[in-house]
């Protein structure tokens, strides 16, 4: 191997003069010298807390170059074996090698808890209650894996149906038939006894250059949600537990937190009448998702007070805009070729249409879809200002028909994802508890809804084409949507063994080679789908609990997200990162 010759792995490592600091090279064998492939090694610098990982080829080797020096935390990890730690003393401009033959293979226990979600959900038996499935798998994995380490505690019924009355105040929409349900499987399943699973991450050559970089910032209580990638090559995050964008600039590493404006209302917004999710939420606005327009400024909805605000990227001045009325949750915003901003309105069923240029906003009422729906169009708003009368508590579930007509989720719309076609300019939208697609006329504001083959649809995303790909939440899929033809392709999700599912949040396409890159949200893994040969390729992820959300690219290619798994103490780490994935971070190690 020629090792002048590698790519920096780090974005500090690619300095102008393009020396890097240290590398560190070797193989990744058993104990008996076989090799392992896809082998994670991961390099944590102490200072910075940023960490980098590679990937050990067919042979079991790797590279990792770093433009750090000084002290590093090397980790190992490969499925079956424990994490081998070092440490190491990286010296600039040295070459070093450390190769490892792994020994200690896990115990059941320790596999067993080492294994993800996906396996621990995938044991929960619900062979007589498939109404009571489809709730859980809907309403319980919003903003969390359900079956990591925190949530497959050992409770009783009663524990667990304490638990999911206080998720119920966080808007999870059971009836009591549904709940009861629930609580008895999560009791009998969650046990505490070990389980088995294949967990096979399927070794492919496209691991082989990958790089992954993580940067942890905030704490256990940041709800990091939605990130985004600027013009001027920062990653911004929206915390929408704590009213902050946080700002990263990759090159240097430095983070900055930028506190949203005060507004005159109380924490929780809209929504103080609920009871906050663990202490997290401790803001009024709720920032959700976010846009760069044009002109530099980040454009944020923002759920909790339903303000749209900008933010500059250069004077990092803010600028609010109160888009009141009976607008609730505002979530997903997209920008249009004339610069028009739209945005999706979760819990009060509306797209709305923002123009900067005159300042004035249109709220698009959307159809109903029957009058369990209609009802709560008309009067969320109503009950959720008189829940605020008793701040921080649990009385809305009682005051919803969802409740007092054992309705459950069937009361919701919920539009949720938008895009722009790319050239109509047609404004699509899904509506994830209704299973529809809708599609907005932006000159006539006319309206058309259809039905989606599979439940859940969540956040699409328009390729260069014109064909709409949306992740089916609720039902372990890929869809395929052609606008043209009004017609759907399916293609299931791969999961690592029997019985197991994903809960797919978000996607988008990748602009230089078209590859659909969607989240998993259960088994630690990224997706990448082929449109061309109709192929999933899965990139395991070295953080444990992973739940990522909007997926952006970066100028030269990287695909990267917010991690932010409700709370963030749950993840590995216990904080939220930006995360960011180079397929071509690397040079092949055998080379």
């Amino acid at each position: 191997m020629n090792f002048q010759k590698l790519l920096c792995t780090a974005a500090l490592s690619c300095l102008s003069s393009g020396a890097f600091s240290a590398e560190l090279y070797g193989k990744i064998t058993t104990a008996s010298g076989l090799p392992i492939a896809g082998a994670m090694i991961t390099e944590q610098h102490k200072q910075s807390q940023k960490k980098t990982t590679v990937y050990s080829n067919q042979q079991g080797l790797y590279h990792l170059s770093t433009a750090f020096s000084g002290p590093l935390s090397i980790r190992i990890r490969a499925p079956h074996y424990s994490d081998l730690i070092t440490e190491i003393d990286a010296q600039p401009n040295t070459s070093m090698s450390y190769d490892v033959a792994l020994e200690n293979r896990l115990s059941p226990q320790a596999l067993s808890d080492s294994l993800p979600a996906s396996a621990h959900a995938a044991m929960l038996n619900w062979s007589d209650n498939e109404e009571a499935r489809e709730a859980f798998v809907s309403q319980c994995n919003y903003c969390h894996q359900v079956g990591n380490s925190l949530t497959r505690a050992v409770k009783d019924k009663a524990t667990w149906r304490s638990t999911i009355a206080r998720m119920e105040g966080y808007l999870s929409m059971l009836n009591d038939v549904e709940a009861d349900a629930i609580a008895k499987v999560l009791s009998e399943g969650f046990n505490g006894k070990p389980i088995t699973s294949v967990k096979s991450y399927e070794y492919h050559k496209g691991l082989d250059n990958l790089v992954i970089e993580e940067w942890p910032l905030g704490n256990g209580l940041s709800f990091i949600h939605d990130a985004d990638i600027a013009s001027n090559g920062f990653l911004y995050g929206a915390d929408e537990g704590h009213d902050i964008l946080w700002e990263l600039n990759p090159l240097t590493n430095e983070v900055i937190e930028y506190p949203l404006p005060d507004v005159d209302m109380p924490v929780g917004g809209y929504f103080s009448g609920l009871e906050m999710p663990l202490g997290v939420f401790t803001g009024k606005h709720g920032p959700h998702s976010m846009a760069e327009d044009s002109e530099g400024k980040l454009w944020i909805t923002n759920s909790l007070s339903s303000y749209l605000i900008s933010f500059d990227i250069n004077t990092k001045e803010y600028e609010s805009y109160d888009i009141g009325e009976d607008a609730r949750y505002l979530h997903t915003v997209r920008i249009d070729g004339e610069g028009i901003i739209w945005f999706t309105i979760a819990a009060s069923n509306q797209v709305g249409r923002f123009d900067p240029k005159t300042k004035i906003s249109t709220l698009l009422d959307l159809p109903s879809n029957g009058w369990q729906r209609w009802l709560t169009d008309a009067f969320l708003p109503t009950i959720l200002d008189l829940a605020a009368a008793f701040p921080n508590s649990d009385v809305y579930p009682e005051m919803s028909h969802h409740k007092t007509m054992q309705l459950g989720r069937e009361v919701l719309n919920m539009p949720y994802g938008i895009d722009i076609h790319p050239e109509t300019g047609d404004i699509w939208y899904a509506k994830l508890d209704a299973h529809k697609l809708g599609k907005i006329n932006p000159k006539t504001l006319e309206v058309t809804e259809i039905d989606t083959p599979l439940k859940g649809p969540r956040r699409p995303r328009f390729d260069q084409q014109g064909i709409l790909w949306i992740p089916a939440y609720e039902e372990n899929a890929l869809l395929r949507f052609d606008p043209q033809t009004q017609t759907f392709k399916q293609y299931p999700l791969p999961t690592l063994d029997d019985g197991q599912r994903e809960t797919p949040y978000a996607l988008n396409i990748h602009p230089q080679t078209g590859d659909v890159w969607m989240t998993s949200n259960a088994s630690d893994r990224l997706f990448k789908f082929d449109p061309k040969l109709e192929t999933f390729s899965a990139y395991p992820s070295p953080t444990r609990v992973t739940f990522l959300r909007d997926l952006v690219f970066s100028r030269d290619g990287k695909v990267c997200s917010s991690q932010s798994n409700l709370p963030a103490y749950a993840i590995e780490g216990g904080r939220p990162s930006f995360i960011c994935l180079d397929p071509n971070g690397v040079q092949n190690a055998s080379e």
